[in-house]
C-alpha cells in the first residue's frame, strides 16, 4: 500500500517539474481560490527555467508530463476531455499531448515474451524486429511465423512494459491524494467530482494493461464491423496472446499521421475524413461500443482504401440512454431545435430538475446559432463541447463519468478528420448516421418493434400467471394455518435452538426467543 508521505513526496516532485517547465504560468487560478494557494502558485512561477516563456502552452505541458512519466501522460490526455475542470485553454494544450516514451531493450522484450508464452522468441517466431512503436503502456515489434496450415503470418507483437503496473499504482495514489485535497480546499470543485475522474482513469489503465481484454475488444469490434465496407479490425492470434503479450495481424498501410504518404497514395482524403467521423458515430450509436483512442497514430489506410484501427486498449461503452442522448443532441443542433436538446438533458437527469428547461434552451441557442452562421471550416464539435461545459456550473450540472471517454473521442476524431480535409463540414458528415439512428430507434418502425416486444413480454408474463397464483394461494394457506394453530417447529429446529442456547450467553438466548416470538406474533396479527 502506498503511504501518504510517499504520495506527498511524489506530488512535490511533480509540482517542481511542472513549475520548472512553466506550466503554472499558463494556469489561471479560479477567482474564489483562497489566498494561501494563490500565493503558492505565484511562488512556483519564480522557479521556471530560463527561456521557457518562448514555448507555447502545448509544448510546456508535453515537456513536463513526458518528464514525469507514463502515468502523467495518461492523466494529461484524460484531462484534455475536461475543459470544465481545467479550463478550455489548458484542455486545448493537453489535447495535442502524445506519448513520447523511449522503447525498452530487445532483451527485456524477449524475456517478457518467454515468460508470457512459455517459449523463447526464437522458437515461436522466424523473425523478430526491433521495436517499431513505443508508448506509455507497451511497445510493438514486427514478427513472422508459419502457421499449422503452412501459411506465413506477418504479425505485430505488443509487449507490456516491465514493472509498469507498480509505477502506475504509485502515481495513482498521488493522483487520489491530490483529488481529495482539491475537494477539501476548493468546495466548488466537488461538483466536478475529481476523485471520480481519477477512479475512471484508474479503471481505464487497469483494463488497458490486460491484453486479454484488448484482444477480446478487437474480436467484439470485428464482429460488429464485419459488414462495414470502409472500416475493419486486425485479426487476433489467440494462441500467441496472454495478459502481457498480444499477437495480432500485421497491417500494411499508411498511418494517418503520415500526411505526405497519404497525399502521395492518390486516395480521396476528404472521403477518408468522412469515414473517420462516420465510423466513430456509427459504432457509438449502433452498439454503444467504440474505440476511445482514435488518434492518427492508431489509424491506418490500407491498400483497399479502408480505415483500419489498432490499439484497442481503451474502449468506450455507453448504454441506450447515452446513445439516445448523443443522437438527440447532435440532431437537435443540426436541426436547430434547442428546446429538444434542452429537454433531452433534463430527461437524462444531466440538469437538475429545479432548473428551467426554456432557460437552458436559451443557453444552448447561444452556442448553436453562431455555428450555423459560420463557414464549415470554423465549425467545431470540440468547441461546442467546450461551450457546453461552460454552462455546467451555471446550471448545476454534475460530471457524468460514463460520458468522459465519449467526449474525449469526439474531440480527437474531429481533429483527425480536420487533418484529412480542413473544410470538412462536420454537421453534414454526421447527419446521415444520426438520422439513420433516429429513424431506426425513435421512428414508426421502432415504435412497432417496441410494441411487439411489449406484447411478447406480456405474453410471457400471462403464461406464468397460473403458477404464480398457485404459489400465492399455497403461501396464503400456510400463513392462515400458522394464524390458527401457531408457528410449529420440527424436532430438528427445536434441537438447533437448544444447541444455540447452550453456546450463547443469556442475552443471546433471550434475543433468539424474542425473534421467534415476534415472528409468531406477526403471523397471527396478519391472519387474525
Amino acid at each position: 500500500m502506498i503511504g501518504v508521505s510517499s504520495s506527498l513526496i511524489r506530488l512535490m516532485r511533480a509540482g517542481y517539474i511542472l513549475a520548472r517547465e512553466g506550466v503554472f504560468s499558463i494556469i489561471e487560478p479560479p477567482a474564489e481560490l483562497p489566498l494561501v494557494p494563490r500565493l503558492g502558485l505565484s511562488a512556483l512561477r519564480l522557479i521556471e527555467r530560463r527561456g521557457i516563456s518562448t514555448r507555447n502552452k502545448g509544448e510546456r505541458m508535453s515537456a513536463a508530463l513526458n518528464r514525469l512519466g507514463p502515468s502523467y501522460v495518461k492523466m494529461g490526455q484524460f484531462l484534455a476531455t475536461r475543459p470544465d475542470l481545467v479550463g478550455p485553454e489548458l484542455a486545448e494544450a493537453l489535447s495535442s499531448l502524445q506519448d513520447r516514451v523511449p522503447a525498452f531493450g530487445m532483451q527485456e522484450a524477449k524475456v517478457a515474451i518467454k515468460e508470457a508464452l512459455g517459449k523463447p522468441v526464437e522458437k515461436l517466431f522466424d523473425s523478430f524486429s526491433e521495436p517499431v512503436a513505443a508508448a506509455s503502456i507497451a511497445q510493438v515489434h514486427k514478427a513472422s511465423y508459419v502457421d499449422k496450415a503452412g501459411i506465413k503470418q506477418d504479425v505485430a507483437i505488443k509487449v507490456l512494459r516491465p514493472r509498469i503496473a507498480e509505477r502506475f499504482k504509485a502515481d495513482l495514489a498521488g493522483f487520489y491524494l491530490a483529488a481529495r485535497l482539491i475537494e477539501a480546499v476548493h468546495v466548488p470543485s466537488r461538483r466536478l467530482r475529481p476523485v471520480a475522474v481519477v477512479d475512471t482513469l484508474a479503471r481505464s489503465i487497469e483494463l488497458e494493461m490486460d491484453f486479454r481484454l484488448e484482444a477480446a475488444a478487437m474480436s467484439e469490434m470485428a464482429e460488429y464491423c464485419r459488414n462495414d465496407e470502409d472500416f475493419r479490425v486486425p485479426d487476433v492470434h489467440w494462441d500467441k496472446s496472454t495478459k502481457s503479450v498480444m499477437t495480432m495481424e500485421w497491417i500494411d498501410g499508411i498511418k494517418l499521421n503520415d500526411m505526405e504518404a497519404l497525399k502521395a497514395s492518390g486516395h480521396d482524403l476528404s472521403k477518408l475524413g468522412t469515414t473517420v467521423i462516420q465510423s466513430f458515430l456509427r459504432h457509438a450509436l449502433r452498439q454503444g461500443f467504440f474505440h476511445a483512442d482514435m488518434h492518427p497514430g492508431n489509424l491506418f489506410l490500407d491498400p483497399q482504401g479502408r480505415l483500419v484501427a489498432v490499439d484497442f486498449g481503451i474502449m468506450g461503452r455507453i448504454g441506450p440512454n447515452e446513445q439516445r442522448f448523443l443522437a438527440e443532441i447532435l440532431y437537435g443542433f443540426i436541426s436547430r431545435d434547442y428546446r429538444r436538446v434542452s429537454q433531452v438533458h433534463f430527461d437524462a437527469g444531466y440538469v437538475p430538475s429545479h432548473q428551467d428547461v426554456d432557460t437552458f434552451a436559451q443557453a444552448l441557442r447561444s452556442i448553436g446559432e453562431p455555428i450555423h452562421g459560420r463557414e464549415s471550416a470554423e465549425i467545431s464539435m470540440a468547441g461546442l463541447l467546450s461551450q457546453l461545459f461552460e454552462f455546467t456550473e451555471l446550471f448545476g450540472m454534475a460530471t457524468r463519468t460514463e460520458l468522459i471517454l465519449l467526449q474525449k473521442t469526439m474531440v480527437v476524431v474531429e481533429g483527425v478528420a480536420r487533418m484529412m480535409d480542413g473544410s470538412l463540414n462536420l454537421w453534414n458528415t454526421s447527419e446521415p448516421v444520426v438520422k439513420t439512428w433516429m429513424e431506426a430507434n425513435l421512428g414508426p418502425t421502432a415504435k412497432v418493434k417496441e410494441m411487439a416486444s411489449g406484447l411478447a413480454t406480456l405474453g410471457t408474463l400471462s403464461a406464468g400467471l397460473p403458477e404464480m397464483a398457485r404459489r400465492a394461494q399455497s403461501l396464503s394457506e400456510s400463513f392462515d394455518q400458522m394464524g390458527r394453530n401457531g408457528m410449529r417447529l420440527d424436532a430438528e429446529t427445536v434441537a438447533a435452538i437448544g444447541r444455540a442456547e447452550a453456546r450463547e450467553s443469556r442475552s443471546g438466548r433471550a434475543a433468539l426467543w424474542v425473534i421467534a416470538l415476534a415472528l409468531s406474533a406477526i403471523a397471527i396479527h396478519l391472519w387474525s
